[in-house]
């Protein structure tokens, strides 16, 4: 991301005109919801520190914000949560702790569906029938691990085929294949939303402190029994840091995850509408 910024800037900062909404969005409703639910179960820690607000100033990190914007996972300053006030103490809290990550899903599942139906209006019919190409399809177009994403995502004036037999590529002028061009600004934004809210949604389930999994391997399977103080989180955090630094090792994880998931999804939404 760095290189691309030093090299294309121009590429980067169109890039980002896509990105920094969908980013802000998602972090925004991912806070709203966890502080809604814990106003649900009693707490209203969240409502009167003025968290339960739209304005994503109120919710960001800047070292999260920072790694939802280059790499596409990370996460906004915790909601406060004060649980001697909910009602079904361990039960709530776990509620409370998965309800980011559920609306992360949601939307990742509403700006897919909303990828196709765009797509259908974006593309002509006859670029999915071109002869003697195996590439040219909807998946590589809409998922996350295709060629064609990308060049779409990074603002490329062509589309890649890959001719059948050979394992050559040859390029087509995609505007030459568009017609509706103008949603193609609305296609990238849905692509920036999707992966960033499907790569939030698995980051912030990883069982380490104090992200929401380890919140839910805490109330599920420990029954509630590890009480971490704050300091402990955030050393906890720290080290996080450092591992996703040192190693690629968490993020390498995340991305194979992330592709799975969106493939199996995106498959499945295609088939519902007989695009497959």
């Amino acid at each position: 991301m760095l290189d691309w910024m030093r090299t294309d800037p121009l590429g980067f900062f169109t890039f980002m005109l896509y990105r920094a909404p969908a980013v802000l969005i998602a972090l925004t409703l991912h806070e709203i919801s966890h502080g809604y639910v814990a106003y649900w179960c009693g707490d209203r820690t969240a409502k009167d520190m003025g968290r339960l607000s739209l304005n994503p100033f109120r919710h960001l990190s800047l070292i999260g914000t920072i790694l939802m914007f280059t790499v596409g996972m990370g996460w906004a300053k915790p909601v406060p949560v004060n649980p001697y006030n909910l009602r079904h103490g361990r039960r709530d809290d776990f509620l409370v702790s998965i309800a980011g990550v559920t609306m992360n899903f949601l939307l990742f599942l509403l700006a897919t569906l909303l990828m196709v139906a765009v797509n259908e209006q974006l593309w002509k019919p006859v670029l999915f029938q071109l002869p003697n190409a195996d590439l040219v399809t909807r998946t590589d177009f809409l998922g996350f691990s295709g060629t064609n994403f990308w060049q779409i995502i990074q603002n490329s004036e062509y589309i890649w085929v890959k001719a059948t037999g050979n394992g050559y590529y040859s390029v087509l002028d995609a505007a030459q294949y568009m017609q509706t061009p103008w949603l193609i600004h609305l296609q990238r934004f849905l692509y920036q939303f999707a992966f960033c809210n499907l790569g939030m949604c698995i980051f912030n389930l990883l069982p380490f402190p104090p992200l929401d999994g380890f919140h839910v391997v805490n109330d599920v399977l420990l029954k509630g029994q590890l009480k971490l103080n704050p300091q402990v989180f955030r050393a906890c955090m720290l080290g996080l840091l450092l591992v996703m630094n040192m190693t690629n090792f968490i993020s390498s994880f995340i991305s194979k995850v992330e592709y799975a998931v969106q493939g199996g999804v995106l498959r499945g939404v295609l088939a519902l509408f007989g695009l497959l």
